[in-house]
């Protein structure tokens, strides 16, 4: 297991895109709202190394935000 313990791996979960010219996102400030193509009922992608290997949905408990896996995608012959 000492192995598998230093293995990096970057998990990132997409909940929506939108598209915003650059002069909008650099006139963001702290608290700005955008707005997605997606609600919260909608699935979500789950990257591994920005790499699609999941879906699934948000779930909300209390103060608490997760993740629940629901498909697992299948792996493209080239990724190992």
């Amino acid at each position: 297991m000492p192995t598998i313990d230093s293995v990096s791996l970057d998990i990132t979960v997409v909940l929506g895109t939108t598209a915003m010219p650059v002069h909008q996102v650099l006139r963001l400030g702290r608290g700005a709202i955008i707005e997605l193509d997606a609600s919260e009922d909608d699935e979500v992608q789950i990257l591994a190394n920005n790499l699609p290997v999941a879906r699934g949905t948000v779930v909300v408990q209390g103060n608490r935000i997760a993740v629940e896996v629901r498909e697992l995608l299948p792996r493209g012959a080239d990724v190992r």
